[in-house]
């Protein structure tokens, strides 16, 4: 399994079934790994090791595969974060200039005939072919034309153990526990839905949604304690204009409690029968069980079909292109993904209706000049928003 040219090089050729038999490889100037989606990174780590010996000549790797996973370890090691001395290119059956005309036409009958299938396959785009309970195309095309974060980082803060007191944003690229997409707006109500560490999961993970306009303004994401979640929930509240804050209560009641404790000002409240007074208390947090979690995330799917410009982030879009159904067809995260975006998004949204409108009304409303992100919002908004959104903002002069 082997070519040798008269100069003396060589080309070598073997399975990686057993990454263990080619140890004893030694004097090797370059690896080509074909179908590399199939290998482990394990078995990548170990060729690269045999490329690193004593041999004095460059030295070089080269990966080819179909970018069909969107949880791979192959997209999280070069494409998620820059890799030292990696070059990526990424080509298509487009750039083949020998395909035959059969060939092509047959690729392209796809677009007609599955288009997500087409996306993926034909066009290399990132996802996953099972059955994805949010609409894999919408969210893929979404993902093609997400903007960045305007800024990311986290708060900084006072914490003398009753309350959290001189607040301050810092601007931290590499540490980015939040990405803000739009800064917050003048009597603008806002709302914050969280998801704690639990079941499995170790990443606590919160969204701020504009409750007039339903769109996604900023995302906190973390894996560090409790604590340090509330602090960050905190802040996050208070610079977007003292916004309503739900937290799932399922695994624990700290945060809420803590939220409360500290003096946040503006909790989500659910109401409970007690079994014994049958009275209706009233609690902090959200509780998703098998009715409410089924009633929040058809909630989500029907605003992604619908209006999937509101959403901004692309680490929330790409959990809903591994959100699958088991095969009990109950919804959750495939395995090796995680769900926690998701859920937080939806609990922000299922608890809307109790944030209330404190939006200032213009004091001019008969004429004003909008700007961009002002006729973005009301070209994305229902008939009912965008009423109110005049009366806020006045009827736009510029057209």
């Amino acid at each position: 399994m082997r070519l040798r040219f008269k100069n003396g090089s060589e080309i070598i050729f073997s399975g990686l079934d057993d990454v263990e038999k080619l140890k004893s490889i030694h004097g090797i100037t370059m690896i080509w790994i074909e179908e590399a989606s199939e290998i482990s990174e394990y078995d990548l780590n170990q060729l690269n090791i045999r490329l690193r010996d004593a041999c004095r000549w460059y030295k070089q790797i080269i990966i080819t595969f179909n970018p069909i996973s969107i949880t791979h370890w192959l997209k999280k090691r070069f494409f998620d974060r820059v890799e030292p001395d990696c070059t990526t290119h990424r080509s298509t059956y487009k750039d083949n200039r020998f395909l035959p005309a059969d060939a092509i036409a047959t690729l392209e009958n796809f677009r007609e005939t599955d288009e997500y299938y087409y996306m993926v396959y034909c066009l290399g785009e990132w996802g996953v072919l099972g059955q994805t309970v949010f609409p894999a195309k919408t969210v893929s095309e979404r993902l093609a034309n997400v903007p960045q974060p305007i800024s990311q980082g986290y708060f900084v803060y006072a914490d003398d153990g009753v309350r959290i007191t001189d607040i301050k944003w810092i601007e931290d690229d590499r540490n980015p526990l939040i990405a803000i997409y739009h800064a917050p707006e003048k009597g603008y109500p806002y709302i914050i839905g969280g998801d704690t560490a639990g079941e499995g999961s170790d990443r606590f993970a919160s969204h701020v949604i504009n409750n007039v306009t339903g769109r996604q303004e900023a995302v906190l994401l973390m894996t560090t304690g409790e604590k340090e979640f509330v602090n960050q929930m905190y802040c996050l509240g208070m610079h977007y204009n003292t916004a309503l804050i739900g937290i799932e209560a399922n695994f624990s009641t700290y945060p809420n409690n803590e939220l409360q404790r500290i003096g946040y000002p503006k909790l989500y409240v659910r109401e409970t029968l007690d079994d014994y007074t049958h009275k209706v208390r009233k609690t902090f947090g959200f509780v998703t069980n098998k009715l409410t979690r089924n009633t929040i995330i058809a909630r989500l799917i029907h605003l992604v079909r619908s209006q999937c410009g509101l959403i901004n982030d692309r680490k929330t879009l790409e959990e809903m292109l591994t959100f699958v159904r088991n095969e009990d067809f109950r919804p959750e995260a495939q395995e090796g993904a995680h769900d926690d975006l998701i859920m937080a998004l939806a609990i922000a949204y299922a608890i809307r209706k109790q944030q209330r409108d404190c939006i200032e009304v213009a004091e001019d409303p008969a004429t004003s000049v909008w700007t961009a992100d002002m006729w973005e919002d009301y070209r994305s908004a229902d008939r009912e928003t965008k009423q109110y959104l005049i009366q806020k903002w006045g009827k736009p002069r510029n057209r």
